[in-house]
């Protein structure tokens, strides 16, 4: 087990419930004073109990995040960071592994994280948002793999070839389904305690801290 990680020199992180201890997309709900309509498809989803592709679309619709809502929520993510999740980040790029993040969450969001973390925005795979020049809500991108239960299993795919075999550190069905793309998967609960990951992943991170996952990966 602790050979197979070494040999992993790519680390792909989710964001939500992961690097932080918010999902972002309940987050924007709430903003809006939508909370009770978003809030139990999102846990739906993560549980595995509906596909992420079922309820992509119709969370950004009732939303219409703007431009300015999402750097909000980028600055968000920064302040509620899960303990250890900078210092894991800097332990793994000292020990020369290719760090990247790999969420379904919304790029302009996840992107400002990233370079709280000092991952470069290269390495941000996520959901493009589409704005006009007011910054009003016009879209997403519809084809991005990451809005489909398998989509993180078709990005870590793409990340092995050009960076090696990946391990993915991650709270949800869409972070254990990464295992058919190759990825050795790390469920991490030290947010949320999920029965699915704990039985899917190929190691399970109780918590508090992503620093016991990184030891772990460091060997």
């Amino acid at each position: 087990m602790s050979a197979d990680l070494k040999s992993r020199p790519c680390v792909c992180f989710d964001c939500d419930s992961t690097l932080s201890t918010l999902e972002g997309i309940d987050e924007l709900a709430a903003r809006a004073h939508l909370e009770a309509e978003i809030a139990p498809l999102t846990a739906a989803a993560m549980d595995g109990m509906m596909p992420i592709e079922a309820i992509y679309a119709r969370r950004l619709n009732l939303i219409k995040p703007n431009a300015d809502s999402l750097a909000w929520l980028g600055h968000r993510y920064i302040a509620t960071l899960v303990p250890g999740a900078r210092e894991a980040v800097a332990m793994l790029q000292k020990a020369h592994r290719s760090v990247h993040i790999v969420s379904g969450g919304l790029k302009p969001s996840v992107l400002v994280l990233a370079t709280a973390l000092g991952i470069p925005a290269s390495h941000v795979e996520a959901v493009d948002v589409y704005f006009d020049k007011a910054g009003k809500y016009t879209g997403f991108d519809e084809q991005s793999p990451l809005t489909r239960a398998d989509g993180k299993a078709r990005v870590v795919e793409v990340l092995a070839r050009s960076h090696g075999p990946v391990v993915l550190v991650g709270d949800g069905v869409t972070d254990i389904a990464a295992r058919a793309g190759g990825a050795f998967v790390i469920g991490f609960g030290g947010v949320v305690r999920r029965e699915a990951v704990v039985g899917g992943a190929d190691i399970f991170a109780a918590g508090p801290s992503l620093m016991a996952v990184a030891r772990l990966i460091c060997g």
